[in-house]
Parts: C-alpha cells; sequence; structure tokens
C-alpha cells in the first residue's frame, strides 16, 4: 500500500474519538495495518525518528495503531488497545508528533503501564512495559482519544520548537 498523508495541527479529525474496531482481522484493517506501517518508514527514512503513528493521523478514525522500537522490540499492530493500569511514579520528558513534527512538548506521563489489546492475527494480548515504550503507547493511545501532547504540556512554556530544541542542546541530553 502508499505511504499516506499525515494529517497535521489544526485537521479537525485529530481532535476526535476513534470507533472501536469490531473485527480485527477484516481486510479493511489489515489495509490500514500496512498503510500505517507504510507511513511510519516513510517518516522515519525522511525524517530520522518516529516509533508510532495512530489511525487518526492519516484519516481514519478506529482504534488502531502501529509501533515499532529497536531495542526493546516492540513492532507491529495493536488494534482497539486501553490502559488497564498506570504506574503511580511519572516522568517528564520532551514529546514529539507526526502531526507537529517542528514542534517538542515537555509532558508528564506515567513510567510504567499496562495495555490490553488485539495483535494483528486476532489475538488478545496484554502487555506490561515502561520507560519508552510506555511512554510511546499513552502517546498513541492518546491520540485515539482525540487529545494531542500539546493538551498535555506541563505548563505554557513548555513548547518548543525543534530547531531551538536542537540550538539549546537539549537534543544530547534527550533520545526521542
Amino acid at each position: 500500500m502508499p505511504r499516506r498523508e499525515i494529517h497535521q495541527l489544526g485537521h479537525p479529525l485529530l481532535w476526535e474519538k476513534s470507533a472501536a474496531v469490531d473485527d480485527p482481522t477484516a481486510p479493511a484493517i489489515r489495509a490500514l495495518m500496512v498503510d500505517l506501517d507504510d507511513t511510519l518508514a516513510a517518516f522515519r527514512a525522511a525524517h530520522g525518528f518516529g516509533r508510532g503513528i495512530a489511525a487518526p493521523q492519516i484519516g481514519v478514525l478506529r482504534r488502531a495503531l502501529f509501533v515499532r522500537m529497536d531495542p526493546p522490540g516492540l513492532c507491529g499492530p495493536l488494534i482497539n488497545p486501553r490502559i488497564m493500569w498506570e504506574d503511580s511514579h511519572r516522568v517528564e520528558l520532551w514529546d514529539d508528533c507526526f502531526s507537529f513534527p517542528d514542534l517538542l512538548v515537555r509532558v508528564s506521563r506515567a513510567v510504567g503501564i499496562e495495555v490490553e489489546y488485539i495483535d494483528g492475527q486476532g489475538r488478545n494480548q496484554r502487555l506490561r512495559t515502561e520507560g519508552g515504550p510506555a511512554e510511546l503507547l499513552q502517546h498513541e493511545i492518546d491520540h485515539l482519544e482525540g487529545v494531542l501532547a500539546i493538551q498535555r504540556a506541563v505548563s505554557p512554556q513548555a513548547i518548543c520548537t525543534r530547531a531551538e530544541w536542537i540550538r539549546s542542546g537539549r537534543d544530547k541530553k534527550i533520545n526521542l
């Protein structure tokens, strides 16, 4: 499938809540997963970063996302993901997004989470994770709720352009 256009900040679909996927093995959902994977790969090739993408970012209001992390090897589709548990410990970090790639936002996220989802073969899965994978999944699941990282900014001063972030040397301190 071809790479899809990624909706940018201001597009009304990004603020909408996504509907559940009824049949995770349906051909349309399989095609959506290929599109998400291809779009993620193309963005990574063009920009040098990116670990996940949610269906609303390509204009599909369904509870589906695709992630690719190396390490720890979290890779593939997550359909109808739900956070079942959040660690009470939180971490602040600079978050970025395909839908506003020139901005970074300082957010607070749970250090660890447990997610229930359906995989690409239609099997129920449960994943407990922490650190980078937990932060990523919280970000992507927020997209399914119509919530963007800018809404999670820890303060009005917690938004920075990527150019300023790099110029100030913050890119050397944090690995997105």
